[in-house]
């Protein structure tokens, strides 16, 4: 992979999450975004009905198929080279999931083509229609959350999208975090949701946007089919624009700051077992996170691990490129002396008031994919049979 590209690939993991309602209008020039309107039609067939929102390569958009009516998102990157290449390893890769039978947690795509417009050449990636994303309903149900039915419920539908990307695909999805997980229009792969929830899509997502919390719960609650009831959810992983092949990595920096894994914080190899520590922070949601906001405070973020989870070994602290700018030659942390220790199961049962054998079941579950050694973590065709998510 061309240098260019790598920086854009980092680039993407380095910026700050985007909280913008519009992306930068100075990005639209030769090399970036292509410029859209509502009532535009794409390669004669698509016709974009309103905006969904926008990331750092691409704008995505809701459509109408022409031909079939069925309700689509369009993803349309940038055209600059890096972007281009970034689109045909996403398209391969999305090729490769919706090949495979087993494709049903991963989102789907549909149809693909390109733009030629004034600036540039664009790929543009038609993908199926999928409805509010995780951050959204953790930000309409607030304090206490979701119940742990219904996180169990959501959490064993994401370990068997990476276990069908893991073993099926050879892939590693390398973004696993709320915002791309989302909530399935219907629960079954029909073309019409159920209720008339098309008709509202837009301004439900805009809506949801400024986390209007009513529209959202009620969004939710058509979708499992019985309003008040949300244990019967259904969501897929989405966005596989960063995502890689298990043998061949596009970038070293890789997952979004919260959810990093310990070998890619140091700079080590890493894998398929990076996902798995992204779902256990996932799944704290409901109880802890690893807070690393930002690069300057990662000494933080390993201080906070190492709270949690134990001392990391020494071999392990110090297996990574850039384990010596946060660790001595003894594996201590640099410039952080105190740590306060307290443990995942004693915080389980102290501060979030659970039950003794849940926070016993709960922390083991998690322990095991938070394990110092990615080869000792948990596979996502293990962690499905953990005794937590039947409790």
């Amino acid at each position: 992979m061309d240098s260019k590209l790598k920086t854009l690939r980092n680039d993407k993991h380095l910026k700050p999450d985007y909280t913008e309602e519009h992306e930068d209008p100075r990005d639209y020039c030769y090399g970036g975004y292509h410029p859209i309107q509502v009532g535009d039609v794409f390669n004669k067939r698509y016709k974009v009905l309103s905006k969904l929102g926008w990331g750092y390569f691409s704008t995505v958009w809701l459509c109408i198929d022409l031909r079939s009516g069925r309700h689509v998102a369009v993803k349309v990157l940038k055209s600059g080279a890096g972007f281009t290449q970034a689109g045909q390893d996403e398209l391969t890769l999305l090729r490769c999931v919706t090949r495979n039978p087993l494709k049903g947690r991963i989102v789907q795509l549909l149809d693909e083509f390109k733009i030629a417009g004034v600036n540039g050449i664009h790929i543009c990636l038609v993908l199926e229609l999928l409805g509010p994303d995780l951050r959204c309903w953790q930000v309409c149900f607030g304090n206490p959350g979701l119940s742990l039915t219904c996180v169990k419920h959501v959490i064993t539908q994401v370990l068997e999208g990476l276990e069908y990307l893991h073993r099926h695909c050879k892939i590693i999805h390398t973004d696993i975090k709320p915002e791309n997980i989302l909530l399935c229009l219907t629960p079954q792969s029909s073309s019409h949701p159920p209720g008339g929830a098309i008709q509202t899509y837009s301004s439900v997502i805009k809506t949801t946007m400024l986390q209007d919390p009513v529209i959202v719960y009620y969004f939710y609650a058509e979708a499992a089919g019985k309003p008040g009831n949300l244990d019967n959810i259904t969501v897929k992983i989405a966005d596989l624009g960063s995502s890689c092949w298990v043998y061949k990595h596009f970038c070293q920096e890789i997952q979004t700051r919260q959810y990093r894994s310990l070998e890619v914080l140091l700079g080590s190899e890493y894998g398929p077992p990076a996902d798995i520590w992204s779902v256990a922070c996932l799944v704290s949601l409901q109880t802890f996170r690893f807070v690393g906001l930002t690069i300057s405070i990662i000494l933080d973020h390993l201080a906070h691990i190492i709270e949690l989870l134990g001392m990391i070994p020494v071999s392990v602290a110090l297996s990574g490129k850039y384990s010596y700018e946060y660790f001595n030659h003894k594996g201590d942390l640099r410039r952080i002396a105190i740590l306060r220790p307290w443990g995942l199961y004693e915080v389980l049962v102290e501060k979030y008031d659970f039950l003794l054998r849940e926070a016993s079941l709960f922390s083991d579950f998690l322990l095991q994919m938070l394990d110092f050694l990615p080869e000792r973590r948990t596979t996502a065709a293990q962690c499905l049979k953990h005794p937590w998510l039947k409790l």
